[in-house]
């Protein structure tokens, strides 16, 4: 595991404890203003000092901001980094950066739908996930499944959009799968 991927699986560990996440969400709602020890223990019902040792633990993981005095703010973009980390772990992301205008249908990592059939992204999303796969041979259905299965929740609808598009071929009893067409040299963008 990369260290920005631990970063990011502490500060989702970290905030599984219910008054972190409480305290998170109260200087959120609170907004540029922040709140002070005193404020957060009234509005969360807490003790001040388990409020505190909260406040100071959303300092640690850069997700607060305080000011020596007892003063906290929130620091949401703390959260999208540890998003955008995860998001660089996931096996597609690297590929999206090629193909820009299929991001949509992607959500950290994950195929969320596929363009309709008639849609000129439809071609290039067969042709994204093709080199996701990488086929050099033959491979058992199961292997292609275990290979989707790391993108989308939709196996079975993808291998199918895969082969509709030619971008992968199966054999007549549909048990062996290999590449389709070349793939094309990916179009760099500017």
């Amino acid at each position: 595991m990369s260290v920005e991927a631990a970063r990011a699986a502490e500060v989702l560990a970290q905030l599984s404890v219910p008054v972190r996440l409480l305290a998170l969400a109260e200087l959120v709602r609170r907004g540029k203003e922040g709140a002070s020890l005193g404020e957060l223990s009234y509005a969360m019902d807490l003790p001040l000092p388990e409020v505190g040792d909260a406040c100071a633990r959303l300092v640690g993981l850069g997700l607060a901001t305080g000011t020596g005095n007892g003063f906290y703010r929130a620091r949401p973009e703390g959260l999208r980094d540890a998003a955008a980390a995860v998001d660089r772990l996931q096996p597609i992301t690297a590929l999206l950066a090629d193909y820009p205008q299929l991001r949509g249908n992607f959500s950290h990592g994950r195929l969320t739908g596929l363009p309709p059939t008639l849609s000129d992204r439809y071609q290039l999303i067969g042709e994204l996930i093709a080199r996701f796969l990488a086929l050099d041979g033959l491979y058992a259905e199961d292997e292609i499944n275990r290979r989707l299965a790391a993108i989308t929740d939709e196996v079975a609808g993808t291998r199918r959009m895969l082969v509709d598009t030619g971008w992968l071929e199966r054999d007549r009893a549909g048990r062996t799968y290999g590449p389709g067409r070349p793939l094309p040299e990916p179009a760099r963008t500017a």
